[in-house]
């Protein structure tokens, strides 16, 4: 039986920060994407290093696609007041592979327990407008082989077709190009292959991998 394709899913596009200043009190929001659970852990423990002397470094973490694996402390804040609220919004939007700390240096005034909540989850979701999301989606990767002189404007003309270019590979026979095609669509690539080079270059599967696409 064929292993089913993997689902698009939400991530972020990379690592960075956004700071908001709430009744003097600071709350600065870390975020970066992550592979997994001890990837998460490490940025986590990271972020706590660089900002040892703050009052509190608050985490959540979701990461793993269909039966996706998450995490939240709220580092001495009150119970459910920090990582539970960061949590809901990396869930509301969707995202996964993603990590977020926020630290928080304490101003004197204190917020109670809603004022918390909004805090830490005005701080991720502003972090994510600021960093921005992408979708990446599952495509079968083709392997194309064609010689020295043509390559480069077979790249140009895959890239101008809307076509993923994975990864270039260049042999003394030859080059490789990785192409990222949804799997639907194979048949259909395969046919402007042919096409393109006049039937000197052939595909061949090479698994699966992922394009990302901005939203």
């Amino acid at each position: 039986m064929a292993e089913p394709s993997p689902k698009p899913y939400l991530t972020v596009r990379g690592s960075g920060s956004r700071e908001l200043e709430i009744r003097k009190s600071r709350f600065i929001c870390h975020l970066a994407r992550v592979a997994d659970e001890d990837e998460a852990q490490a940025f986590v423990a990271g972020v706590r290093k660089r900002y040892w002397d703050a009052r509190h470094n608050c985490t959540a973490f979701v990461v793993g696609g269909e039966q996706p694996r998450e995490r939240s402390s709220d580092d001495g804040e009150p119970a459910g007041t920090a990582g539970v609220p960061m949590l809901e919004v990396l869930r509301r939007r969707g995202v996964t592979d993603t990590a977020a700390v926020v630290t928080r240096y304490f101003g004197g005034i204190k917020l109670g327990a809603g004022g918390l909540v909004r805090a830490y989850g005005a701080a991720v979701s502003e972090a994510l407008d600021g960093v921005g999301l992408l979708e990446r989606r599952p495509v079968a990767l083709l392997s194309v082989a064609v010689d020295h002189t043509r390559a480069g404007r077979l790249e140009n003309e895959l890239r101008a077709a809307g076509y993923a270019v994975a990864g270039l590979e260049y042999l003394a026979d030859g080059v490789r190009i990785e192409v990222g095609v949804p799997e639907p669509a194979t048949a259909r690539f395969q046919a402007w292959l042919a096409e393109a080079t006049g039937g000197s270059a052939a595909a061949r599967p090479a698994g699966r991998t992922f394009v990302e696409v901005e939203v």
